[in-house]
């Protein structure tokens, strides 16, 4: 393990916390895996907040600005230059600011700073249009985040960032004042209320545009994309004070104001689109390309190293080309053109082809516009950052830089890079971004602190490289600490004075994230540095890039996968350290928060540009803590399930029958008894128990069939048929045959052994259904059918044969065979966490459209966290999980409801109110 310097935990100063508690009660969280699970960000900085602030809306942020405490803000965490980590106060807005309202028709969106960038641009999505913005972390970054470091990303340059699309913005100023920019009385009111605020940005509106050297620079650094210090461009471009504030604020990180609301206009979301990657034989050849395509007008050109290549050829998705090249000093520039009219886009292509053949590539090149094969390169290319970090040394730190200069340059500058690799020995060093933008990303490993003072004199060589090529050191990162030491280099004197000015009228007290943008220590950067311990395997890749938390179901309530590893590394430091103290505090704290109410349900790795399942961590360390007798009472459940699963039918039935109060005090008196992860919790609105599953041979089957022992345990929803009945009937309608094994009472998918680490009644289980489907497939030759998504993909781990799940069977072999059906007006579907892991959703869509007219998927669907029985377990679990959905469905008028595992019914039911059903069930009843 690597050994980290001893770093202990501070007290909160309680005056500070009686503050706080006076402003906005109940908002404080003090505990340890509170602060230290949101220290840490995407940054290569580690700082520890005294407390985490979690308020609601703007007024308690406003209560909070007039106690005068530091305070910092975040959302996202994905921000890569410090700006989003503190050792004083952290405000949590990620959790209750997601508002987000469509206007205009798509033209125009207004949303909080919580709101997830790509959850925006799926509510834009039916409009055709999307934001400006878009960066590569647009699946995990917010709103919040965005605004504040005016991002840009691969296809918005400058003209389309958020500077550019910013229509106005709700401000919560240091003082209190709370101004909407886009008020008709806005400048009045910003005079009335902060009147030495709107007389001083005047003064220095005039005062910079009544310098020519002044003016001269300005317009040259932010015709490059530049996120350096404050948008000083926004004294040329805007004339009244609120919007000279509003576009001040963008890119400020927090150290202006709280962004309550803004509202963006948006951009076309062109359906077509052709991409292609150009392979060249060096870099330097790569970088002359492109004034000739920049000239072509693409709508992204993406630059990928040697180095990148390389890591890009370890991605699942890389293409036979990418795989096949033997990469020496090769580059490659991703390309792609973009238009709403085919017949432009043809043109496009003709142009682009002519292009290609006259550039000294090492590969052919052609464009395409296969939607997967485009989407292949985009997932390589927005996953590179994580990807190239994650197959760095262990306990060593990434760091990702990010500079632009004006594009003939770019040459030029990746050569001084290169030889600055070479200089300061940064083996293993990559270099990417957005070349179209001569915007250059390249990425470090470090070993803190051991490697200081050579991270010190690289970082002291680039920024002489880059300012001497006419660069800016901040693109689209933001300043953060990172480069607030270099601000006063890049502007000179007089351009930094007016920056302080504007820090002092908006922030005179200097309390809003204190040390980003600007500084007077000269070594700010090389301070508060993080130091990666080496903790576990399934986890060490981690950096902490924050991707995993959007669809993580207890994001809300305990823990994000993310925070789950950073505490397990906090917990290990505590240990090297001696804080004996601290180190048991964080066990007895992750036990519930990481362990208890971690779904395992796996989402987090479809989300991890480095396939990281946190859910396997969490099952090893369920089984690190089962005793012998727990081991043993489960490795026996296995070796006789028939009767476990009938007597938790009979459960079921029997509590069911009884008066509903006796039954939930039985169940309560047992938790307490024998602890929360023993005995699941009864509800009344829980089902009696289910059908027994009983054999049935079939000659020449098409397919061996078999039903979940959820259909044992739990009776069909709303009085339907059960999912079990309704696929044998409608296999029987297209004239199939399923063969249900003899011993399919004794057969299950494993999940429940898996989920709570039971491995050796994993074993058991698993060595069974491989015995049984050998037999049954006839070695494999028949294809394996479940009707559960949860058992499907549990069956798929267990063995070789192939095991489909019923609604993707129903929808190649069952649907084109069914009489037309008669279709409900309107459906509400909740895919699953097991159905999305599984590729289940064009079959999905598929059957919902032959049910239903219209088909709904809820604005922010997740996983329900229901898992197995973790929703009986923690029913609190469930209900953070689904309260977005629930609050989408329960406003809505359905015709019918529906999912594909009847668990995660259960979970929805409950959440909503309304009867959720198998999405089989309601094809079988429309068909009839």
């Amino acid at each position: 393990m690597t050994q980290p310097e001893p770093r202990r935990l501070t007290v909160p100063d309680p005056a500070v916390l009686v503050a706080v508690e006076s402003a906005v009660p109940g908002i404080t969280r003090t505990r340890a895996s509170d602060r230290l699970g949101m220290a840490h960000d995407a940054s290569h900085y580690l700082l520890t907040p005294q407390a985490v602030l979690v308020p609601e809306n703007a007024d308690q942020v406003a209560a909070l600005m007039r106690t005068g405490l530091p305070l910092t803000f975040r959302s996202g965490g994905t921000s890569l230059s410090g700006q989003g980590v503190t050792e004083h106060l952290l405000v949590d807005t990620r959790r209750h600011f997601r508002s987000i309202e469509v206007l205009d028709g798509g033209a125009r969106v207004r949303v909080q700073p919580g709101a997830v960038l790509r959850q925006v641009n799926s509510r834009l999505a039916p409009y055709g249009r999307k934001l400006g913005p878009d960066p590569a972390s647009e699946s995990a970054c917010t709103v919040g985040g965005v605004v504040a470091n005016n991002s840009s990303g691969m296809t918005c340059g400058t003209h389309a960032n958020t500077y550019r699309t910013l229509e106005s913005m709700t401000l919560v100023l240091p003082s209190g004042t709370v101004l909407d920019t886009g008020a008709p009385d806005a400048d009045e009111r910003l005079r009335a209320l902060e009147p030495d605020l709107a007389a001083g940005l005047v003064r220095l509106r005039d005062r910079v545009r009544g310098n020519p050297d002044s003016v001269r620079q300005v317009t040259a650094q932010f015709a490059l994309k530049n996120t350096m210090g404050y948008g000083l461009n926004s004294f040329l471009d805007h004339h009244s004070p609120a919007q000279i504030l509003a576009h001040l604020v963008i890119g400020s990180e927090g150290t202006l104001g709280f962004i309550a609301e803004a509202v963006l206009r948006t951009v076309p979301a062109h359906p077509l689109a052709a991409t292609g990657l150009l392979l060249f034989p060096t870099l330097r050849q790569a970088m002359a390309a492109m004034p000739g395509l920049v000239a072509a007008d693409p709508a992204a050109v993406e630059l990928l190293d040697a180095e990148s290549l390389r890591v890009a050829q370890g991605d699942p998705q890389a293409d036979d080309v990418l795989h096949a090249l033997a990469v020496r000093d090769h580059a490659a520039l991703l390309v792609e053109w973009q238009e709403s009219d085919p017949a432009l886009l043809a043109e496009r292509e003709r142009a682009a082809g002519e292009l290609f053949r006259a550039l000294p590539l090492a590969a052919p090149a052609r464009l395409s516009r296969d939607s997967r094969g485009r989407a292949a390169l985009w997932h390589i290319r927005k996953g590179l950052y994580a990807a190239v970090a994650g197959a760095r040394p262990s306990g060593t730190t990434a760091l990702l830089e990010d500079v632009a200069v004006p594009v003939a340059a770019l040459a030029d500058l990746c050569d001084d890079l290169t030889a600055l690799f070479a200089r300061h020995r940064y083996e293993r060093s990559v270099i990417f971004g957005h070349a179209k933008d001569g915007n250059l990303h390249f990425m470090l490993n470090e070993r803190f602190p051991a490697d200081l003072e050579r991270y010190a004199g690289f970082t002291e060589d680039m920024v002489g490289a880059v300012l001497s090529r006419g660069g800016t050191l901040k693109a689209e990162h933001g300043t953060g600490r990172v480069m607030a030491p270099f601000v006063r280099r890049q502007y000179g004197d007089e351009l930094y004075e007016v920056m302080r000015e504007v820090k002092h009228l908006c922030d005179p007290a200097g309390t809003l994230n204190p040390g980003v943008v600007l500084t007077d220590d000269p070594h700010a950067h090389l301070r508060d540095l993080k130091q990666v311990v080496t903790v576990e395997p399934e986890v060490d890749r981690c950096v902490e890039c924050g991707y995993c938390e959007p669809v993580c179901p207890s994001r809300d309530l305990t823990t994000t996968p993310r925070q789950r590893i950073v505490l397990r590394r906090e917990l290990a430091a505590a240990r090297a350290a001696g804080d004996r103290a601290l180190a048991v505090e964080l066990e007895r704290e992750y036990r519930y928060d990481a362990v208890d109410t971690c779904a395992v349900d796996g989402m987090c790795a479809t989300a991890c540009p480095v396939l990281i399942n946190t859910g396997d961590l969490t099952k090893r360390l369920r089984a690190e803590r089962h005793g012998r007798l727990a081991q043993k009472t489960w490795k026996m459940a296995a070796n006789r399930w028939t009767a476990v699963a009938g007597a938790l039918d009979l459960a079921l039935d029997a509590a069911a029958a009884a008066p509903p109060a006796l039954s939930e005090a039985t169940s309560r008196a047992a938790r307490a008894l024998t602890g929360p992860e023993a005995v699941p919790r009864w509800t009344r609105d829980l089902p009696r128990g289910g059908t027994r599953r009983r054999p049935a041979p079939a000659q020449h089957p098409d397919a061996v069939y078999l039903p979940s022992c959820l259909n044992t345990l739990f009776a069909p929803a709303d009085g339907g048929p059960g999912v079990m009945t309704a696929f044998r009937r409608l296999a029987e309608r297209a004239g199939l045959r399923l063969h249900i094994p003899e011993a399919i009472g004794s057969l299950c998918c494993g999940t429940p052994w898996s989920s709570k680490g039971y491995t050796a009644g994993h074993e058991i289980m698993a060595g069974r259904v491989r015995e049984v489907l050998l037999a049954a497939t006839d070695g494999g030759r028949i294809p394996v059918v479940s009707d559960a998504a949860s058992c499907t993909e549990g069956l798929d781990r267990l063995t070789t044969h192939q095991v489909l799940d019923a609604v993707a069977y129903t929808a190649e072999h069952i649907l084109p065979r069914l009489p037309a059906a008669r279709r409900l007006p309107s459906l509400a579907l909740h895919p699953t966490c097991s159905s999305a892991r599984l590729g289940l959703d064009p079959a999905i869509t598929r059957i919902a459209e032959a049910i239903a007219e219209r088909v709904v998927i809820p604005d922010g669907w997740q996983c329900c966290a229901f898992a197995g029985d973790r929703g009986l377990l923690h029913p609190e679990l469930t209900a953070s999980a689904t309260a977005s959905e629930a609050a989408v469905v329960t406003v809505g008028d359905f015709a019918a409801h529906a999912s594909v595992n009847r668990t995660c019914e259960l979970g929805l039911t409950r959440a909503t109110g309304k009867p959720y059903r198998h999405l089989l069930e309601l094809l079988y009843e429309v068909t009839a």
